[in-house]
Parts: C-alpha cells; sequence; structure tokens
C-alpha cells in the first residue's frame, strides 16, 4: 500500500477522462470519522481559491478517481456529476 499526504494530493491536478477538463487541484478531503477512510476529495469551483470563499466546489467520490498519478489525478465523472455543490452554510 503506497502512502500519500494531503500536501502531496494538494499538488496533483484533477483531471476528468470522460472530457479532458481540468477540474483543478484538490483543496479538501472527505472522510468518514469511524475508521478515517478517505470518501471524496473537492476541488475549487469556478473563482474559488482552495475551498475558501462563495465559491461553490466540487466533490468527486474516492469511487471516481481512476489513477494518483505523480502529477495528476485522473477520475472519471458523467456531466451530471461534474456539477458543483454550493457552499456549506454558517452552523448557528
Amino acid at each position: 500500500m503506497t502512502m500519500c499526504s494531503f500536501t502531496a494530493l494538494r499538488e496533483k491536478e484533477v483531471i476528468n477522462l470522460c472530457n479532458g477538463h481540468r477540474l483543478g487541484y484538490v483543496c479538501d478531503l472527505e472522510f468518514t470519522l469511524c475508521d478515517g477512510r478517505i470518501t471524496a476529495i473537492a476541488v475549487p469551483g469556478e473563482g474559488g481559491f482552495l475551498c475558501f470563499g462563495r465559491a461553490s466546489r466540487t466533490v468527486i467520490p474516492w469511487e471516481k478517481i481512476e489513477t494518483i498519478g505523480d502529477d495528476a489525478i485522473l477520475v472519471r465523472l458523467s456531466p451530471e456529476e461534474c456539477c458543483p455543490v454550493p457552499p456549506r452554510g454558517k452552523r448557528g
């Protein structure tokens, strides 16, 4: 099993194999608290910077990742799956 740090993932560009679009760079991870497994990666939406601000983000389920290479992460997302997720509201 190969290990990879979050810092190393952030340096890899995410590319959709279905249409060749560059989706951006990993800005966040989603994982389960009970066992620490990564369930998804996120890339910033249009006008976003590292998933900060009011910009949306695209969440990519871990199962959609085809390959994690030296410079890129290749994913296979249909057009419907490429829809950005709106930012989460403030807790209150």
